[in-house]
Formats: C-alpha cells, structure tokens, sequence
C-alpha cells in the first residue's frame, strides 16, 4: 500500500500573522519557510512514505518543494486548507495511493520517528481508515491519516480535534489517537514560538528553523520577551 504525505501550503509572505506582535513580515516569511523545509526534510527521509505532494500556488514555496523532490499540486479553485486536502484526496484516491497524510508547514519539530509511530499504529490497526494526531493543546488536528485517501470529511479549523473525531464516528470510523510532542507543536503564536526555541536549544537540535532563528535575531528577541515578562 503507498502512502502520500500532503502538505498544503497557501504562501509564505504574509504567513504566521498571530505572530505579527513580535516579528516584522520578513521574518515571519523566513521563519515559516524554515519550518517548511524542515518539514519535508523529515517526510522526504522517511522510508515509510512514498510520495510527498505539496498543495501551493506559490512560486517560492513550489521552488522549494522540488528542490525536495516533491511533486506540486495547484490549489483548488475554492481557496481553503478543507478544500486543499479534499482535492488532494480525491486526486490521490483516483490514482490508486492507499493511504494519505496531511501535515501543515508549520511543525517544525517533527521527526522521521514521529512519522513512522504514526504509520506503524495505523497499519497494526485492523481495518483503519483514520487516524489523528492533536496540536499539544488538543486544540488542532496536525496530522491525519486517512486509507483511503477520500475516506473522510475534513473539519480543520478551530476545535478541530474533537469535530474529526465527531466527524470520524459519524461515517463508522474509530479513530486512532496518537499524542506526538514534536507533531504536536504548531507555531502560531509568541509563546509557541518561545517554547519552541526552549526544545531547540535543549535538545541542541541544529534545524533550518534553528539556525534562522539565531541568524535573523529572532532568539534575541525572544530572550528580551522574557525578560520583560520575568
């Protein structure tokens, strides 16, 4: 069965508004790509996936996709992150791909490990069709797991946890549950960001986010948030 990891992504300016209290649109841009490439340099490494395809119309973002070999699929007509991976779904079902799992650009602390517990939970499953795992705060869905890839309305937005698992067991489906701190750890606001920068530096993880973070001043920063908070 070939599995497919989807990764919508709408377009780097502009990106991680909530974080526009701290970063100027610069920096936000460079953070959110830096979180990208060290997404798809987790999927790309991964031996249990097969294809990565990542759902843009940006011009930089499909650049930067290639350069890891993904393939690129416009957006849907009807904008919207549901929509991106509905279509893909649709798309990826008419193929013949067995399994589809979307992942959002922007969690960065995701690991080829992560990836595999997920695959080898949904595959020990019989008969799975969905799975999920939920932002730290059980707040958001971070990754999904669907087989087949059109198994499942999406819900993503607010809340987004609980209406999939809503969603799931309205169609016949017992989701499977998995909590991943890296996965888990979606970068919207200041204090993600902060914790973020506290799981860098003590795991000494040297990323593309890492060492933007550092190069562009943005730690700095940080350390000055915090200490005015202190």
């Amino acid at each position: 069965m070939t599995t497919t990891v989807v990764i919508p992504i709408k377009q780097l300016e502009n990106a991680k508004q909530r974080l526009g209290s701290l970063l100027s649109a610069s920096q936000r841009a460079g953070l959110f790509q830096a979180m990208v490439e060290d997404v798809l340099e987790a999927v790309t490494t991964c031996d249990r996936i097969d294809e990565v395809m990542v759902v843009t119309n940006d011009v930089r973002v499909t650049e930067i996709a290639r350069r890891y070999s993904a393939r690129v699929m416009a957006e849907p007509d009807v904008p919207g992150l549901i929509n991106a991976v509905t279509s893909a779904g649709a798309q990826l079902r008419a193929e013949g791909v067995g399994t589809m799992m979307f992942l959002p650009g922007d969690v960065p602390l995701v690991t080829v490990e992560e990836l595999e517990v997920v695959l080898d939970g949904f595959g020990l499953q019989e008969h799975a069709e969905f799975g999920i795992v939920p932002a730290s705060d059980l707040g958001g869905s971070n990754c999904v797991v669907c087989s087949p890839p059109d198994c499942m309305a999406f819900g993503f937005g607010e809340d987004s946890f609980r209406r999939h698992l809503g969603l799931a067991r309205e169609r016949g489906i017992e989701p499977m549950v998995a909590k991943l701190p890296g996965i888990g750890l979606d970068i919207d606001t200041p204090d993600d960001l902060i914790e973020l920068a506290g799981v860098l530096s003590r795991q000494n993880l040297l990323t593309h986010t890492q060492r933007f973070l550092q190069s562009s001043g943005i730690l700095t920063q940080l350390s000055t948030v915090q200490a005015s908070v202190s």
